[in-house]
């Protein structure tokens, strides 16, 4: 996980929540998205998005007792595509449930255009997106150790495409660990900003693009009014904390660990010379006492 930033950082840190709407999720700034869209879906010679819409990021449900979806980014291009960013700070259960639930709403929002223009709706539908950027790994196989970017879409038993209207795009972020030195593409830069902003005390040298000089004009903190720095230092605030909650689970579960393969291995080591001192004839009552077995695991040995 992404350590958080500090009071001294030139920056802020790209995964909280204030940092990801203000970069991702602002008018004055959507094309730092655009160029971030673009780029994840590798978009060019005269396919490139070139502009969208934000849309309502709360999704109700058709009734009051329905559960309700709130994105962290929701918007929709002039071809009608719809897009859901996320920043997902932390692992949960039912992850990958989640983003299909998310992606629900997307979908079903569509039927609705039909009461607006009134025509009947044909079940047409745009493609939707589901964009998840991860600070943890989803996928902790050794062959995948190394594979950023996940790309999942509707395919058939045959792997041939179903359908382009689901997709869905997953970066997991603690698997990417270029160095500057080692950046090649555009989406090795992106990736490499979201990594490390709140670390950096410059732009590094190798990121020409001006679509990064203006990233991180919005991104540092100096430039920033008072109510904008009270909501980064209370962002910054939870997300220490969030922080701080997961590792304090880790290094516990280490700990509870540890004295769970200390008590197995003792308990194999008592079994280890009951069976000896059953070899040897000793008798049973013996054997409990000395070795702390009770007599019916001793005679299952």
């Amino acid at each position: 996980m992404c350590i958080p930033g500090t009071a001294m950082s030139r920056y802020i840190n790209f995964y909280t929540d204030f940092a990801f709407k203000k970069i991702f999720g602002t008018e004055a700034n959507k094309d730092l998205l655009i160029s971030f869209l673009n780029c994840l879906l590798e978009l060019k010679d005269g396919k490139e998005i070139t502009d969208l819409t934000y849309m309502n990021s709360e999704q109700l449900g058709e009734s009051a007792s329905e559960r309700r979806a709130i994105y962290d980014v929701y918007c929709k291009t002039a071809a009608g595509e719809r897009f859901i960013v996320e920043m997902q700070k932390a692992e949960q259960d039912h992850f990958i449930d989640r983003s299909i639930y998310y992606s629900s709403f997307a979908i079903r929002e569509q039927s609705q255009k039909g009461a607006v223009d009134r025509k009947l709706w044909d079940y047409s539908l745009s493609p939707v997106y589901v964009v998840g950027i991860l600070n943890f790994e989803m996928d902790e196989m050794m062959e995948r150790a190394d594979k950023v970017m996940t790309r999942v879409k509707l395919k058939d038993d045959e792997n041939r495409d179903f359908s382009d209207k689901l997709n869905f795009i997953f970066l997991e972020m603690p698997k990417f660990r270029k160095v500057e030195t080692e950046l090649e593409t555009l989406m090795d830069k992106w990736l490499y900003v979201i990594k490390n902003l709140y670390q950096l005390e410059s732009k590094p040298a190798s990121l020409t693009e001006g679509i990064f000089r203006k990233l991180f004009d919005v991104a540092e903190i100096a430039a920033f009014t008072k109510e904008e720095r009270y909501d980064y230092e209370e962002s910054l605030k939870n997300f220490r904390d969030l922080y701080n909650t997961i590792s304090t689970a880790e290094k516990k579960g280490r700990a509870e660990g540890r004295a769970e393969g200390r008590a197995e291995g003792e308990k194999e080591e008592r079994l280890r010379n009951a069976k000896n001192f059953k070899q040897l004839g000793v008798d049973l009552e013996t054997i409990a006492k000395a070795t702390g077995l009770s007599v019916e695991e001793i005679v299952k040995l």
